[in-house]
C-alpha cells in the first residue's frame, strides 16, 4: 500500500501506508489526528465531516466516483486521488489566536448548542460566502439545507452567516481567494 503526502491546513501531512481508497475523514480523524471535521453518518447525509477540498464544500466520509452521493457533487476524492489539493478543515480556519470571522461569528450568535455538527455547519457556510458574499435568509436556508443540527439551531445558524458575510465583505475581501479560509487573510 502507498504512503500519501497531503496538504492539510496548509502543512504537509504523510500518511502510513494506506488503500488508495480510503475515505478522507478517516485519514484525518484516525491517522492524522484532525478532529474537527465529525463522524456523524458515515453516509454523506449529515453534513458533520464537511471540509473543503480544493475550495469546495466536501463531505469527507463519502469518496467520489465509489460511494453514492445523496448530494450531488459533495463527495471528496478518496486519499489515493486527493494529490496535493488542498484540505481545509475547522482547524486550519483561525489565524493563531485570531478567530476567522465565521468562527467568531458562531460565538457572537451563540450558535452552538450540543456543538458536535458545528465544524461541518461552519465549513458549508463558509463556502456559501465564498460563492455568495451577501446570501439571502433563502440561499443561505438552500446552501445549509443538508447540513443537520439535531439541536436545531438553524435561526442562529442563519445569523451567524449573516454576521460574517457582513464582515468579510467589510474588510474589502475579493473572490478571487484560493481556498474560502482565505476570504479575510
Amino acid at each position: 500500500m502507498p504512503v500519501y503526502t497531503l496538504n492539510v491546513n496548509g502543512t504537509p501531512r504523510t500518511t502510513p501506508d494506506i488503500p488508495a481508497d480510503m475515505p478522507l475523514l478517516w485519514v484525518l480523524r484516525d491517522l492524522l489526528g484532525v478532529t474537527g471535521p465529525k463522524y456523524g453518518c458515515g453516509v454523506g447525509v449529515c453534513g458533520a465531516c464537511t471540509s473543503h477540498v480544493n475550495g469546495s464544500a466536501k463531505r469527507l466520509c463519502i469518496r467520489q466516483g465509489i460511494d453514492a452521493e445523496p448530494v450531488p457533487n459533495s463527495a471528496a476524492p478518496s486519499v489515493g486521488s486527493v494529490g496535493t489539493q488542498p484540505i481545509v478543515t475547522i482547524e486550519g480556519l483561525a489565524d493563531g489566536d485570531v478567530l476567522h470571522p465565521i468562527q467568531q461569528a458562531w460565538i457572537d450568535e451563540d450558535v452552538a448548542s450540543c456543538g458536535f455538527c458545528q465544524p461541518g455547519q461552519i465549513m458549508r457556510a463558509l463556502a456559501l460566502i465564498a460563492a455568495n458574499p451577501d446570501p439571502s435568509d433563502a440561499d443561505i436556508d438552500e446552501a445549509m439545507k443538508d447540513n443537520v443540527c439535531r439541536c436545531g439551531t438553524y435561526v442562529r445558524i442563519r445569523a451567524a452567516i449573516k454576521s460574517a458575510a457582513e464582515v468579510i465583505r467589510g474588510a474589502g475581501v475579493t473572490r478571487d481567494v484560493d481556498t474560502p479560509a482565505d476570504l479575510v487573510r
